[in-house]
């Protein structure tokens, strides 16, 4: 599955799931269930209009810490977009992965 959350601060409301479920049920059925999922965010883009506090979150930090089962990807460069979706895919260890774009990129980059 492929979940999209435009912003951070959107999917932390999905936390208890993206924690308790996606998360650790590989940690709790000892790897013989896989939860590969595929879940695309953002951080919100600031320029030219900073849309305030609830859209611009950058909550990476945050889920890296608390994920221990699940792959975190920044995408900061055009050219990581393709790889890292690609790679998400197509992976072959049954983990999940969250890439994470930056609204501010699409015009700057």
């Amino acid at each position: 599955p492929v979940s999209i959350f435009p912003r951070w601060n959107f999917l932390l409301l999905a936390t208890n799931q993206l924690i308790n479920h996606l998360d650790k049920v590989p940690v709790m059925s000892k790897d013989e269930f896989k939860t590969k999922a595929i879940i695309r965010t953002s951080v919100g883009s600031q320029r030219p209009l900073n849309p305030q506090h609830q859209h611009i979150g950058d909550f990476t930090e945050s889920i890296q810490k608390i994920c221990t089962t699940i792959e975190i990807i920044r995408l900061k460069e055009p050219e990581d977009i393709f790889p890292a979706y690609k790679k998400a895919l197509s992976r072959k260890d049954g983990k999940s992965t969250i890439l994470v774009e930056y609204g501010d990129y699409y015009n700057e980059k």
